[in-house]
């Protein structure tokens, strides 16, 4: 049965109805009444030296200078009030930069770790950019993996960690009694009444209300201690976020502030040391997880206890480079020997020959790709770095330190061989 041909009436109401629905999707189209678009920070734009003068001649770009007034000449710069004034206006900022730098340093410490972990990101972003993924996808698969993979460390470390813990806090009656009743304890207090000013001093201690004040006051400061560390890990990770982001936006300005003739020079040093900082970053995460890894197989066969505790505080190590492994390896050395000597011996000559291959084998192949320091500058770095910023001193101690060899290299050493 074939259909019917449309009559002018249905025709002409299928015209309608298509034109109105044309018409709404062109209203929704548009844009609300009133609305403006998003102002943005945008660069400016670049001018060569031919365009330059005529520029200014005209007015410049968009005619400022006729709208504003030509500038007038310049104060010579041997004027006593010129060289007064500046004198002070250079003091003044040199305090109010030591100021704010002196009131604000736990938010710089935040903005070099966050500015720290987007250089490391960025290989990785890059990656996924060069097989056709889009910018902001791959920024937020790279971070999105990072949450996943730090998330899911501490959601299964942290179960293990409070039962060891609680291990030890049950443990410590039985060990101060035996350690009591020792034959050692027993001649170390018939020689120097130890007992007897054991217990005097904690008598004191409990009638103290300052004592006892303290041990609250401690208690708070713990806590107060531990909610400014989520707190900026909470602002780091965002900052990361944005750092990473806005990388390529954040290199373009910065190379903008070096004069024409040089930004080509400044551009290629700059995306040398970036590069070298990210791939140190992702190198050195590497080798912290594979010599976690193994201490914790190490210790998991020759039974030293609370294993996966101590293989947290050797990944936490080894991240520092360089003494990292050899302070990871004593501390669980002292751990074992709880078990006995021969416990300790067998991982210390496990671990210790693994640090040796490490250094040798796993290190050069990681590492290729990232910086070379020196060993010298390398120890002398690490402990500056820690010396005046922690741990995070130390963990940025040695890019620091490649970064600045390159610029000697680059700038100073060439400079000094054309003369």
């Amino acid at each position: 049965m074939e259909s019917s041909p449309d009559t002018p009436a249905t025709a002409k109401r299928r015209g309608s109805a298509a034109s109105a629905l044309g018409q709404l999707v062109r209203r929704l189209r548009q844009p609300l009444p009133g609305a403006q678009p998003r102002l943005r920070f945008e660069i400016p734009p670049e001018y060569n030296h031919t365009e330059e003068p005529a520029a200014i001649e005209d007015g410049g770009a968009g005619g400022t200078a006729a709208q504003f007034g030509r500038p007038g000449p310049r104060m010579s710069m041997q004027h006593p009030l010129y060289m007064g004034f500046m004198g002070t206006v250079g003091v003044g900022l040199a305090l109010l930069v030591y100021w704010i730098g002196s009131n604000t340093t736990q938010l710089l410490l935040w903005i070099v770790a966050a500015l720290f972990i987007a250089l490391g990101l960025e290989p990785v972003v890059g990656w996924l950019e060069n097989r056709r993924i889009p910018r902001p996808v791959g920024i937020l698969l790279a971070v999105l993996v990072l949450v996943v993979a730090v998330g899911g460390f501490f959601a299964t470390l942290i179960p293990t960690i409070v039962e060891q813990v609680t291990q030890i806090v049950v443990q410590a009656p039985t060990w101060v009694r035996d350690f009591i009743d020792s034959e050692f304890f027993r001649n170390l207090d018939n020689e120097f009444g130890v007992r007897d000013r054991i217990n005097e001093e904690l008598d004191k201690f409990v009638n103290d209300p300052a004592a006892m004040g303290g041990i609250f006051g401690g208690v708070v400061g713990f806590g107060s201690t531990l909610a400014n560390g989520l707190f900026g890990t909470l602002i780091v990770l965002v900052l990361s976020l944005y750092f990473l982001a806005a990388l390529p936006a954040m290199k373009k300005w910065g190379y903008r502030l070096a004069p024409r003739s040089r930004r080509a020079r400044v551009e290629a040093l700059s995306e040398e040391i970036t590069r070298s900082v990210g791939n140190y970053v992702i190198g050195q995460a590497c080798v912290a997880l594979l010599n976690a890894t193994f201490a914790f197989i190490v210790m998991s066969i020759v039974g030293v206890p609370f294993a996966l505790l101590l293989a947290f505080v050797v990944a936490l190590l080894a991240f520092i480079p360089l003494v990292g492994g050899m302070i990871a390896g004593i501390v669980v050395l002292l751990v074992s020997l709880t078990e006995g000597w021969q416990t300790a011996a067998v991982y210390g000559i496990c671990y210790f020959a693994y640090l040796q291959f490490e250094a040798y084998f796993i290190s050069p192949r990681i590492m290729q790709k990232a910086v070379a320091v020196p060993g010298a500058v390398a120890v002398i770095s690490v402990i500056a770095g820690g010396s005046l910023l922690g741990v995070l001193g130390a963990l940025i101690a040695i890019p620091t330190a490649a970064a600045i060899l390159l610029l000697v290299k680059e700038i100073y050493i060439a400079r000094q061989d054309k003369h």
